[in-house]
């Protein structure tokens, strides 16, 4: 196991749930994964699990093939789809390995079949693996077409009792009223709700996954995927954008996590 990093102050989250877009992990590159990207992230994971938080990961497959695009070239929307979801998996282990490295105990659930490289997505598994000290990577969506790796990890987030989603973005501070790559005056939004965020067509995250969330209190930190702030975030300091619901209808919303983790699990 990796040497435990001290987190700055006492941490604010227990479990979270780390969406990763695949083009953070493309650094510079126009297509697939760059090395010097992947290793500092991973590093910067592995301190803050063996800290003590409990971290599960979706990563999307952008770097390699997205859904939509190849449907809009032609292929059927569901093959597209299908595509995409291998292409996660492969992620998902190139994660995997990048973390072990730094000595986290890790494991891939796949919502595909894919015996020989990852174990099959069973929700109390995961969470036992969780309580064990493991760090999960979830690969393969939710296993059905139509549905993105955002609606994904707001399942996944809320089927283990994730207190909060973490949204790694690339290149941008957090969520902004336009496009900061092609607007100069778009504005910088430090704090919104879901249903802003849904009737402004924000696109911080799928207009699914983003209900999911809404529905259930769970908030959603989006942030610059930059060196230390997955760190700052979990000591509980604010960093990129807030999305959450304060009247989700239990105590838990009010205060900006999701209903408290389930206990036990399959062992």
């Amino acid at each position: 196991m990796a040497s435990a990093s001290p987190l700055p102050q006492a941490a604010r989250f227990q479990r979270v749930l780390l969406k990763l877009s695949g083009e953070a992990l493309m650094g510079s590159q126009a297509y697939g994964v760059d090395p010097t990207t992947i290793e500092p992230l991973a590093r910067e994971i592995a301190e803050v699990h063996s800290g003590g938080i409990e971290i599960a990961i979706v990563i999307g497959a952008g770097n390699i093939v997205r859904g939509m695009e190849a449907a809009a070239g032609g292929m059927d929307r569901a093959t597209a789809d299908y595509a995409g979801m291998l292409a996660t998996v492969l992620n998902s282990l190139t994660i995997q390995d990048a973390l072990e490295r730094h000595g986290a105990d890790t494991r891939v659930l796949s919502a595909i079949t894919v015996s020989e490289v990852a174990e099959p997505y069973i929700r109390r598994r995961a969470i036992r693996h969780l309580e064990k000290g493991r760090l999960v990577i979830f690969a393969a969506g939710t296993g059905n077409p139509f549905f993105t790796t955002d609606t994904a990890a707001a399942l996944r987030s809320l089927e283990i009792g994730a207190e909060a989603i973490l949204m790694a973005k690339n290149g941008v501070q957090g969520v902004y009223d336009g496009d900061p790559r092609t607007d100069p005056d778009a504005k910088f939004l430090p704090e919104l709700t879901h249903l802003e965020a849904i009737e402004r067509g924000l696109r911080v995250m799928d207009t699914t996954a983003l209900s999911l969330c809404m529905d259930n209190g769970l908030p959603i930190h989006v942030f610059e995927l930059a060196k230390g702030n997955i760190k700052r975030i979990v000591a509980g300091e604010r960093v990129g954008t807030l999305i959450s619901t304060s009247n989700a209808g239990s105590a838990a919303g009010e205060a900006g996590v999701a209903q408290p983790k389930p206990s036990g699990g399959a062992r």
